[in-house]
C-alpha cells in the first residue's frame, strides 16, 4: 500500500486525478467481486457469519505480517483513531446489514437497493463536502442506477425488514466513503484498513458464535479463505487508495461495475449465462460512468 497522498483542493480533485481514481476503484470492484465469488463457493457448506470471520481474520492476519515484513506496524496504528473507529464502524454495520438482506431477499432486490450508494455518496459530498457534480454528472449517477435496475430485473415483493437492513447498509456504506474523503492527508492507507479489519474480524466471530458456533473447515476450505482474505484486503486498499485520489462524487459511482464483475465471474465459476437484459444494463453502466468523468 501506498503512503499518503495530497488531497484534493477546495475546488476537488483535478480531472485527471479522478479519472487515475475512476482506474483505481474499477479494479477494487472486480477484486471485491472475486471475493464475493468466494465467499459463497464456502458458504455452500459453512455458515455465512463464519466464511465472513475466516475472510476478514485472514486479511488481517496478512495485512500484520506484510507490515511487520515490511517494518511498518507503526503506520497500521491510525493518528486519527477517533475518525478511523468511526468509519470502521460504519462498515461492519454495512456488512452485518448487507448479509442480512442477501438472506431476507433475492439478491436483486437488495444488490438493487444497496446500489443506492452512489446516488447517496453525490448528495452527501454535495452537503458536507461542497463537491458538486454537473448536470452531466448527476445524470450518470441516475442512468447508472437504471442500468443496475435492467441488468438485475428485480421482481415486485412486499417490504420487510431485509429491505430496510439493505437501505441501511447503503447509507452506512455512503457515510463512510464520505468520511474517508475527509480523512487528512497524515493518515495512511494501511491504518485506514487495519482499523476497519480490527472492529470487523471480532465483530464477525460473535456473530457467528451467536448465530451457530465455528465448525471445522476442510484444507481446501481455508486456502479458499486465505484467498478471499487476501483479496478483501486488496480491495480495501485499493478502494482507500481511489476516494483519497479523487472526489467521493465522482468516483461512487463505479460501484456499479460490480454487476459487470459479478457476471463475469458467474461465467467463469459457476457456468451462469450472461443475459441479454444484464448485457443491455451493463452497457448502460458504461454509459453512465462515461458521463461522470463528463
Amino acid at each position: 500500500m501506498s503512503a499518503e497522498v495530497s488531497s484534493a483542493g477546495a475546488d476537488g480533485a483535478a480531472p485527471a486525478a479522478n479519472g487515475r481514481a475512476a482506474l483505481v476503484v474499477l479494479l477494487a470492484f472486480a477484486v471485491f467481486s472475486g471475493t464475493d465469488a468466494i465467499v459463497k463457493v464456502l458458504a455452500a457448506g459453512i455458515a455465512a457469519p463464519q466464511v465472513t470471520f475466516l475472510v476478514t481474520a485472514t486479511a488481517l492476519v496478512i495485512l500484520f505480517c506484510h507490515a511487520g515484513v515490511a517494518g511498518r506496524l507503526r503506520r497500521l496504528v491510525p493518528r486519527q483513531p477517533g475518525l478511523a473507529l468511526l468509519r470502521a464502524l460504519l462498515l461492519a454495520g454495512d456488512t452485518l446489514l448487507i448479509h442480512y438482506a442477501f438472506a431476507a431477499l433475492p439478491l436483486a432486490e437488495a444488490y438493487l437497493l444497496a446500489f443506492l450508494t452512489p446516488i447517496l455518496v453525490a448528495m452527501l459530498g454535495f452537503l458536507l463536502l461542497g463537491e458538486r457534480l454537473s448536470p452531466i454528472g448527476w445524470a450518470g449517477v441516475v442512468i447508472g442506477f437504471a442500468g443496475v435496475a435492467v441488468a438485475l430485473k428485480p421482481g415486485v415483493a412486499p417490504l420487510n425488514l431485509g429491505h430496510a437492513a439493505a437501505l441501511g447498509s447503503a447509507v452506512l456504506f455512503a457515510l463512510s466513503l464520505v468520511l474517508l474523503r475527509r480523512t487528512k492527508t497524515a493518515e495512511t492507507d494501511e491504518a485506514l484498513v487495519a482499523s476497519l479489519l480490527v472492529v470487523l474480524t471480532p465483530l464477525s466471530l460473535g456473530v457467528a458464535l451467536v448465530g451457530g458456533g465455528i465448525v471445522p473447515v476442510s484444507t481446501q476450505d481455508f486456502a479458499l479463505a486465505c484467498a478471499g482474505g487476501a483479496l478483501l484486503l486488496g480491495g480495501h486498499a485499493l478502494l482507500v487508495r481511489a476516494f483519497r485520489i479523487g472526489e467521493a462524487s465522482v468516483v461512487a459511482p463505479f460501484q456499479y461495475s460490480q454487476i459487470v464483475w459479478g457476471g463475469l465471474y458467474g461465467v467463469l465459476l459457476f457456468a451462469t449465462p450472461l443475459e441479454f437484459h444484464t448485457l443491455v444494463g451493463a452497457g448502460i453502466i458504461v454509459l453512465s460512468g462515461w458521463l461522470v468523468l463528463k
